[in-house]
């Protein structure tokens, strides 16, 4: 694929260029370079809400993505994406086309046109790298931000749980679903893997730590997946047709608030921690018996 304006390709050897502005730490970089590594080769087209993926690209006419890369509205990526797949098609090519979205223009804003996108089975790859706010514009609250967490609009705290998306895309019945860590390299690889085999909608769930939001250490974004997936906050597991579940990981139960410990946007002794890891044990122990009873 070239560029109408100047005859360039619009491929080069990496998904995510060096020299781009993301953060140190940033989650969202690594699944970039996960996602380009597991390509192995395929040309992607990208459909970009307004996020700080969008960001990445940086100003035009140059851009720090090594793919073409429609920037769409906030509310809009699942149905540029759906044009995008429909003319890859009537021009006789077969690119995989890839979403990439925060949580704001997944959980929030893009849900109307997500939920469409899954009834109509769009054959593309819609990936949420989760930050659990709205990064790029001050980080204020979404639906996705954990009750307790401080951010620009909820100072004292989020009184609200985490909305369960994956069980929202299950409730779709899509082919695929699944959670992702950076912290567990092999099995992200599986995944995207097994996502670019199936046809029809996937979403996938990166846990995308953001140091700058979550006030943690660059350094320490990697571990901060971990112990989310070892405590049981951040389970690991797939989902096929929205009725066959396999779980990736068992947690060892490490204790939540180690996690906690390592992010200045939860007040120190706010939290009830008993309550969070009963949360955590009974939220696995029901995706333990979904796959028992209805293993993929």
């Amino acid at each position: 694929m070239t560029t109408a304006a100047t005859g360039i390709n619009a491929y080069c050897d990496h998904l995510l260029r060096p020299g781009n502005t993301n953060c140190a730490g940033c989650g969202m970089s690594l699944g970039l370079q996960w996602l380009d590594q597991a390509l192995e080769g395929e040309k992607p087209m990208l459909a970009i809400p307004a996020c700080c993926g969008i960001v990445t690209a940086g100003a035009f006419p140059t851009s720090s993505y090594g793919a073409p890369t429609a920037a769409t509205t906030f509310a809009s990526s699942p149905a540029v994406a759906s044009g995008l797949v429909a003319v890859s098609r009537l021009n006789g090519e077969d690119h995989p086309v890839i979403c990439w979205t925060g949580d704001g223009g997944t959980y929030d804003i893009g849900m109307a046109a997500l939920s469409a996108a899954a009834e109509r089975n769009e054959n593309l790859l819609y990936f949420c790298y989760d930050n659990e706010i709205y990064g790029n514009t001050g980080g204020q609250r979404s639906s996705a931000t954990p009750a307790g967490a401080r951010t620009a609009t909820t100072p004292g705290g989020k009184r609200e749980d985490k909305k369960d998306i994956m069980a929202i895309m299950a409730a779709h019945r899509v082919p695929y679903a699944a959670t992702l860590s950076i912290a567990h390299p092999d099995d992200f690889r599986r995944k995207l893997l097994a996502a670019f085999g199936t046809k029809g909608m996937k979403f996938l769930l990166i846990h995308s730590p953001c140091p700058t939001g979550w006030k943690s250490e660059p350094g320490d974004s990697v571990k901060l997946v971990r112990l989310a997936v070892r405590s049981g906050l951040f389970p690991l597991y797939e989902v096929f047709d929205g009725l066959r579940y396999r779980v990736s990981v068992e947690p060892d139960w490490t204790d939540p608030g180690e996690y906690y410990a390592h992010q200045r946007r939860f007040r120190k002794g706010e939290l009830d921690m008993d309550a969070t890891r009963r949360m955590c044990r009974e939220r696995f122990d029901r995706l333990k018996v979904l796959a028992q009873a209805f293993p993929a």
